[in-house]
């Protein structure tokens, strides 16, 4: 059976919003109240039923973010042949020439 939920007046719970994020992580559920009515329930989200794609819909619906004009595919540059260990020793000489 969860704890039963903790009541704090909305001044409160901004002096003390970091300890009260903690409490909703380990299971707690925070009810603001303004006035001894309650206004807002904090809770933990579920990632388990948010996926990335799910998210960032969520956001470009509420107008938090735009989609992306263009789908471009990102392409890289083809890797510089080197002789064996040559990467490895000018990474070396850089680092040795820094100190």
């Amino acid at each position: 059976m969860p704890p039963p939920p903790i009541r704090v007046n909305i001044r409160e719970a901004k002096v003390n919003l970091s300890k009260l994020i903690k409490k909703v992580q380990n299971g707690a559920e925070v009810i603001l109240v303004n006035r001894e009515e309650p206004v807002a329930r904090i809770v933990a989200i579920d990632r388990s039923s948010l996926s990335l794609e799910e998210r960032i819909k969520r956001l470009e619906a509420m107008g938090i973010i735009e989609p992306a004009r263009h789908k471009r595919k990102v392409r890289f540059p083809r890797p510089i042949p080197g002789s064996g260990g040559m990467a490895q020793r000018f990474l070396q000489e850089d680092r040795d020439n820094e100190s």
